[in-house]
């Protein structure tokens, strides 16, 4: 399988498991993500292989709606891209984006986590689409799959 052909692949499966998604991490965010992610690859200099398909499956399985086991998501990337025939290194690269490309993974200065441009790359991307009105809808948006007041001044 060529790389087009893994990327729309790829495309497919994604919009097959969130196009219905109502928390905010939906198929349209990850369609901003991955456009962005590679207008910025491109000027970056990126693999652009890797970073759309880490921005396609950043959000395959979000931690937030699996009791935070955050390895599920990048265990179904992997299981997908192997599937379909993409190279080992691709999919170690793609698996160590998701891995990391949380906030709070962020936050980790010790030096152990992995970096790279690729990742650097879909980060911003996801960041950017947290911005704005589009990112102020999504939080409104979640806060209501979860049920969680719009305001409340008794809350600390």
């Amino acid at each position: 399988m060529n790389s087009k052909e893994a990327i729309l692949a790829t495309q497919k499966h994604v919009y097959t498991l969130l196009n219905k998604d109502s928390s905010g991490h939906d198929w349209w965010h990850v369609y901003r993500v991955w456009k962005t992610a590679r207008y910025i690859g491109k000027q970056e200099g990126a693999n652009l292989l890797i970073v759309e398909l880490a921005a396609l499956l950043h959000d395959i399985a979000d931690a937030k709606f699996y009791d935070g086991d955050e390895s599920i998501g990048p265990k179904m990337a992997v299981d997908f891209l192997t599937s379909i025939g993409v190279t080992t290194s691709v999919v170690r690269h793609v698996k160590q984006i998701i891995e990391n490309i949380s906030f709070k993974n962020s936050l980790d200065k010790s030096g152990k986590r992995f970096r790279s441009k690729e990742l650097e790359v879909v980060q911003d991307a996801d960041r950017l689409d947290a911005l704005g009105a589009i990112g102020i809808a999504r939080a409104f948006n979640y806060g209501g799959f979860k049920n969680r007041e719009l305001y409340n001044p008794e809350i600390a």
